[in-house]
């Protein structure tokens, strides 16, 4: 099955369809009516259309097990069709839109079993999605070509040349891959006066995003926080909350980074952890949606 672990667990939510034709208008009569010899045709396909939507994954192979939270199946007469219409959500890492589709299809095709022996010419046509929403998807191919980024990287050995930085090159990666381009790369040593003096350098009207990667841990060394924090005006706790909770889903030690993040002026500055697995799971966790604050900055509505 495809990796989902990096995946943040949303609001997820899909509606799909599946139209029923059935051969006369005698068949319509009897389901409305109550009349079908096998039961109530409606009833037993929407119980079965539920079983559909939760066994999904026992059926189709790459599916992922998942929380189902809220389904429903509904159904509407048109001529001599009903269509059935389901509609599924779940707070989970993927969509919900081939349960939605499974679903939808179940339910057609219980009616067409519960009928047929009264019409020999019912057909099932059209299972398709309709809609779906919610996690990354929404935001996948959106860019952020207007906005311009800083990375600096905090760290005495890369700034001696001892060794060699992974970390804030993985940053400016995972930032091109946004339509982001970094202005100025920079790398300082694990000293309060010279990373502040960087942070108040690089925060101005060129730079809208501004990342820090090292120095958010607790040896004696790691002192990005007691720099930035003096600095920054606005604060978002957030940002770093879901950073932490992230990384504590993924490994035991996330609840001791120490990062923080907010505006310096205009500029939105965020604090990673010093690693390059560490930064990637951060930018996992909170790109691209996090950008979105700049709109809300600006005095737009969410």
């Amino acid at each position: 099955m495809v990796n989902i672990t990096k995946k943040s667990n949303t609001l997820r939510k899909a509606i799909a369809s599946a139209t029923l034709c059935v051969s006369k208008q005698e068949t319509i009569d009897a389901v409305v009516q109550r009349k079908v010899p096998k039961g109530d045709v409606f009833e037993f396909a929407r119980a079965a259309g539920l079983f559909g939507v939760k066994r999904t994954s026992d059926v189709i192979p790459d599916c992922h097990p998942l929380p189902v939270e809220y389904t429903s199946i509904t159904f509407e007469i048109s001529g001599l069709e009903i269509n059935i219409l389901v509609e599924v959500h779940t707070i989970y890492k993927t969509g919900v839109e081939v349960e939605a589709m499974h679903g939808a299809s179940v339910t057609a095709l219980t009616m067409y079993d519960m009928l047929k022996p009264i019409d020999k010419g019912i057909e099932i046509r059209n299972i398709k999605l309709l809609e779906k929403s919610g996690g990354k998807s929404d935001l996948k191919n959106k860019q952020f070509p207007e906005l311009k980024a800083a990375v600096v990287v905090c760290s005495d050995s890369v700034f001696e040349k001892q060794s060699e930085d992974y970390s804030g090159k993985a940053v400016i990666s995972r930032l091109e891959q946004l339509g982001i381009e970094t202005l100025k790369y920079d790398v300082v040593p694990d000293e309060i006066e010279s990373i502040k003096s960087k942070a108040l350098q690089l925060s101005g009207s060129e730079h809208q995003l501004l990342i820090f990667t090292g120095g958010t841990g607790l040896s004696p060394r790691d002192v990005t926080p007691e720099a930035i924090s003096p600095l920054l005006n606005r604060t978002i706790d957030g940002i770093m909350e879901t950073a932490r909770r992230y990384g504590q889903e993924r490994m035991p030690y996330a609840m001791l980074s120490r990062g923080v993040a907010g505006f310096i002026g205009e500029t939105l500055v965020i604090t990673l952890p010093g690693s390059k697995n560490g930064v990637e799971e951060t930018m996992d966790a909170l790109f691209p949606q996090v950008l979105h604050l700049f709109k809300i900055n600006k005095g737009q509505k969410h």
